[in-house]
């Protein structure tokens, strides 16, 4: 799975499934507050939090990404707000069923940092 190094926002509420790319745009727009167009990643769970949809603008049209747990349950941490972001590396492992909130990978470093 490669999906584009976007910002990554995630709805922190239940999503129907059967919603497809009118249903998703809405969603962004409407609850989100957000463009649907825009350079971003928006995943959405469902309420037993074993599916995840992830809708972005791919230049000339909406692509949707979904995956189904059999077994498991994405970890996804709670908050207060209806959306919240995470970092690409951060939706790669929740992907892969981590519990990101325990990780920390290494710092981003600048050229600058340097000198």
């Amino acid at each position: 799975m490669h999906l584009p190094e976007y910002p990554v926002y995630v709805a922190n509420f239940p999503v129907n499934m059967n919603k497809s790319i009118d249903g998703l745009c809405l969603t962004i727009s409407g609850v989100l507050g957000k463009n649907p167009t825009e350079t971003a990643l928006y995943v959405f769970f469902n309420k037993s939090r074993n599916r995840v949809k992830i809708f972005y603008w791919d230049f000339n049209g909406f692509c949707i990404w979904h995956k189904r747990l059999e077994k498991e349950k994405f970890k996804v941490p709670r908050s207060t707000s209806d959306v919240f972001s995470l970092e690409p590396r951060q939706l790669t492992w929740l992907l892969s069923g981590l519990d990101f909130t325990k990780l920390k990978g290494h710092q981003r470093l600048n050229y600058s940092d340097f000198f």
